[in-house]
């Protein structure tokens, strides 16, 4: 979430900013290559260290969901084994029987991680 200060389009050019000064345009360049506009240079040249901060706090929490989504196969055969090991009949089914609300809602976290692919970071959304 951004402060209550910040400029939306701000965040949004950030988020999709690589950074990379473009010597031949002289600017910024969005992610997929493009020369940021001169409009949005300039615009983006206006970020207040606020708006810098907030921008910072949503890519720190996308970089933490991104190594979360990459952890989930690990993260989620570890969760399982417990379980497992309690079972003669060990199948997924049985495992979630024994699983406590929490428990469940913990599986269902980390399934949802390797069920969908990872989402990229967007503005707002982290």
């Amino acid at each position: 979430m951004t402060a209550p200060s910040s400029r939306p389009d701000i965040i949004a050019l950030l988020a999709d900013a690589d950074f990379k000064h473009r010597a031949d345009t002289n600017t910024w360049s969005h992610r997929d290559g493009r020369p940021f506009s001169k409009e949005e240079q300039t615009r983006v040249l206006t970020t207040t260290r606020s708006e810098f901060r907030a921008f910072e706090a949503q890519f720190k929490r996308f970089m933490k969901y991104r190594q979360e989504w990459a952890d989930a196969p690990e993260a989620l055969q570890d969760f399982l084994a417990p379980f497992m090991q309690q079972l003669t009949v060990k199948n997924l089914g049985n495992a979630y029987d024994l699983m406590s609300e929490t428990d469940r809602d913990e599986f269902n976290r980390l399934l949802g991680l390797r069920a969908k692919p990872p989402r990229p970071f967007t503005a707002n959304t982290f």
